[in-house]
């Protein structure tokens, strides 16, 4: 009997594992219908690109992961609608932005935060129900409620902390800096550490690596701006802001996280004076982020709080 090849097995697992995300945009796509739901976008004064969904009396302003951030169309944004249904359906403008565009050298998280209070003045009346930092955004959120506390009511922190692993800063300098290059090949098979981590997957990963990064490569991001987030993530410390915070916090935590850690998410939790901390266990960083759970566990959070 011959043996197969390590190449014709990780061929297999690569189709297997693509069926099975294809499958999973299926289904997603299935309960993402858009038609119905007010949409409308634009760009701000100060750069920041916004898409909102619904038209509730509620707001919710959604930070982006990173580094890079951009606007999604087609496909993308039917399976974002997915996530956002729960909110607009529990009153709630959905508000996705971006980061400023050619933010200049230096620009840290802090400032990407002030970036984002000039928003909400301008474009949001001065005040957001909910902030919702998911990852790389939450740890601009803990900057803005932190110095800007008149602007928000209360923050979700979804897989983000506030401080970062050496892991998770490594594997975002590679990811980002193979972007700004336009390695997009580099970039995938960096990409898929964190959505198939582990040595077992290499062999998989290699395979899906070209797919991914024409996939998921943030094209329209300028390159000074992945490189100013990447270095803005590197110099990131967000402890002192966490126990200024005034709002009240749920904090979403992987408890797989190659990012923020089970001990980095305890800390942080221990730093904000009125914090609530839902975990999943054996999530990974990926998994927490695309988790059909969250909006569920974020809106009980949401009612309890006001409720106390």
């Amino acid at each position: 009997m011959k043996t197969p090849s390590a190449r014709s097995i990780s061929s297999v697992l690569a189709v297997g594992v693509a069926a099975a995300v294809g499958a999973l945009i299926v289904r997603r796509m299935k309960s993402a219908g858009i038609a119905g739901i007010e949409q409308r976008t634009g760009t701000s004064a100060n750069g920041i690109e916004y898409w909102v969904a619904g038209a509730g009396p509620k707001t919710m302003l959604q930070l982006q992961g990173g580094p890079g951030s951009q606007i999604q169309g087609g496909w993308m944004r039917r399976l974002m609608v997915a996530g956002m249904k729960p909110y607009l359906r529990a009153g709630y403008q959905v508000w996705q932005v971006t980061r400023a565009r050619h933010m200049p050298p230096g620009h840290t998280v802090a400032d990407m935060a002030d970036d984002y209070a000039r928003f909400i003045r301008e474009q949001m009346g001065g005040r957001v129900d909910v902030v919702y930092g998911l990852s790389y955004g939450g740890m601009i959120a803990l900057y803005l409620a932190a110095n800007h506390p008149d602007l928000v009511g209360r923050v979700v922190l979804a897989f983000s902390a506030a401080t970062v692993t050496d892991a998770g800063k490594d594997l975002d300098a590679r990811i980002a800096r193979a972007s700004a290059e336009g390695r997009h090949t580099d970039a995938g098979a960096a990409g898929l550490e964190f959505m198939l981590p582990g040595e077992r997957w290499r062999p998989v990963r290699r395979v899906l690596a070209w797919l991914a990064g024409r996939v998921f490569a943030p094209t329209s991001v300028p390159p000074g701006d992945l490189l100013v987030e990447l270095d803005a993530e590197l110099a990131f410390d967000g402890r002192e802001a966490a126990g200024r915070i005034q709002a009240p916090v749920l904090l979403l935590a992987a408890g797989e996280d190659i990012f923020f850690s089970p001990e980095i998410i305890e800390q942080t939790a221990e730093l904000i004076p009125d914090c609530t901390v839902v975990t999943y266990p054996g999530f990974t960083h990926m998994q927490g982020g695309t988790s059909s759970r969250t909006p569920a566990d974020v809106l009980a959070w949401l009612e309890e709080s006001h409720a106390g």
